[in-house]
């Protein structure tokens, strides 16, 4: 059988579906596997923010289509590039293993940040997020691949990237600070991949199922819930992060949620616990706009 994986053209996008192809192979190494590279509309626009392009859909409709069109038999995204409504005709089939969910600095430790300190970013959350913590920061965009990021880190007193990229492209900057979450809450879902195939395609959903942690999928199912109760995408500064108590499929999940305004000068957050994901992430994001005026500090965005 042979299986077409449609995916970015990114050196990290490749890694992420050579994984797939890794994990399938240990069930299915007869298969033949064939990687098709998409450019999306996000890579179109490297020197545009991200919030300005679109958000989240931006780096994923083109791989979507290329499925949709018989084009692919499956498309491998970063988690967090997913909307959380999934488009109709295709199901999120596979959540395998998660990497590390947590951002990193790059060039200087948060603790030795000094004064006015300049960040470079793409991610209106980290921005958002990290001038509640330190209202004088300043910062400055950062769009392109990982390594295009890495180069600019001598140009300001630190960048911020997701920890997972630099694990899986074996990158070692000379000075990397992961970031806890309790500090900088993540991105929702990242860390994960998505894997997408047609809503129809019954044997494929059926081999990809051999590929999902289902520890990860309960974590992410509960962050893109919260998600899209929330309403946004990577445009809004939204972020969610779910952990279990154990590796056990039915062990209790503690999810932490939290929306702020785009200068961080509010940041609205709330823990809670539960067994049901997808409920638990609902329930923290309606807390948080209806009880905690969370619709309010959305809608002056």
């Amino acid at each position: 059988m042979r299986v077409r994986l449609a995916t970015r053209g990114s050196e990290l996008a490749r890694w992420q579906a050579n994984r797939v192809v890794t994990l399938l192979e240990k069930t299915y190494p007869h298969f033949e596997f064939e990687v098709i590279v998409v450019k999306t509309s996000g890579d179109k626009n490297p020197a545009t923010s991200i919030s300005e392009i679109g958000g989240q859909g931006f780096f994923v409709a083109e791989i979507q289509s290329a499925v949709l069109e018989g084009r692919a038999d499956i498309a491998v995204h970063s988690a967090k590039d997913l909307p959380s409504v999934e488009l109709e005709g295709l199901t999120l089939a596979a959540i395998p293993e998660r990497g590390d969910p947590r951002d990193a600095l790059v060039g200087c430790y948060w603790a030795d940040l000094p004064n006015n300190a300049v960040i470079a970013s793409g991610s209106i959350r980290r921005r958002s997020h990290l001038a509640h913590l330190r209202p004088d920061l300043l910062f400055k965009d950062l769009r392109g691949n990982i390594k295009t990021r890495l180069d600019r880190a001598s140009d300001v007193d630190a960048i911020v990237v997701a920890k997972v990229a630099l694990d899986r492209l074996n990158l070692s900057p000379p000075l990397v600070d992961p970031l806890d979450p309790d500090l900088l809450l993540p991105q929702v879902a990242q860390g994960a991949l998505a894997v997408e195939c047609r809503s129809v395609d019954s044997q494929m959903i059926e081999i990809l199922k051999t590929i999902e942690d289902p520890v990860a999928r309960r974590m992410v199912d509960a962050e893109r819930a919260f998600l899209a109760a929330i309403g946004s995408g990577c445009n809004f500064p939204v972020a969610a992060y779910a952990q279990p108590s154990s590796r056990e499929i039915d062990a209790e999940l503690k999810l932490i949620g939290a929306i702020s305004s785009v200068d961080g000068s509010i940041y609205l957050r709330e823990e809670r616990l539960g067994s049901n994901g997808i409920v638990l992430g609902q329930e923290v994001a309606n807390y948080l706009l209806k009880n905690r005026c969370g619709q309010d500090v959305l809608g002056n965005h």
